[in-house]
């Protein structure tokens, strides 16, 4: 993906936010049970666990690497597990800390999970289990949650400290 999508602020001198590239950083796929995992009737309990790492590169570019952990579980014996590393080249400039966050851990993951999802799709199809279509995922959401829990468990620290002194 050679163009790049750019948002810019007021004049040359704004905010500006540019995806460079998108690819696959790392994948795996695993069946540990092998051909036993299609005698089980299919009604596997899923389970995802999704991460994002930012790589400071050169200048005002950045890796952002939405990491997804898909397992299908049926009796507790795992039938097919998908770790996917979904990276993006970002370039971002003259945006604040918090501008900064933001992108981060909505904008960018926004963007890697269409390309992420459609990885793990296509890697369970060619393991030849059924298809799977992960929901979409409100980055938004997930983002303003873990400050409200950071800031209550910060909250919650700093009363317990000034009770204790």
């Amino acid at each position: 993906m050679a163009e790049s999508n750019t948002l810019q602020g007021e004049g040359a001198n704004g905010a500006q936010f540019a995806l460079q590239r998108i690819y696959l950083k790392d994948l795996s796929f695993e069946a540990p049970l092998g051909g036993e995992a299609f005698r089980y009737n299919w009604q596997p309990k899923i389970n995802q666990d999704l991460n994002t790492s930012v790589n400071k590169l050169e200048n005002d570019h950045y890796e952002v690497v939405l990491k997804l952990t898909i397992s299908a579980v049926i009796e507790n014996k795992t039938i097919f597990l998908v770790e996917v590393q979904q990276a993006g080249l970002f370039q971002i400039r003259q945006m604040d800390p918090k501008q900064m966050a933001m992108l981060f851990n909505t904008t960018c993951p926004q963007i890697l999970f269409p390309y992420a999802r459609e990885v793990i799709d296509s890697c369970v199809v060619k393991g030849t289990f059924p298809a799977l279509a992960l929901p979409p995922i409100n980055f938004d959401a997930l983002f303003f949650r873990a400050i409200q829990q950071a800031q209550a468990a910060q909250t919650e620290k700093d009363t317990t400290q000034a009770t204790t002194n």
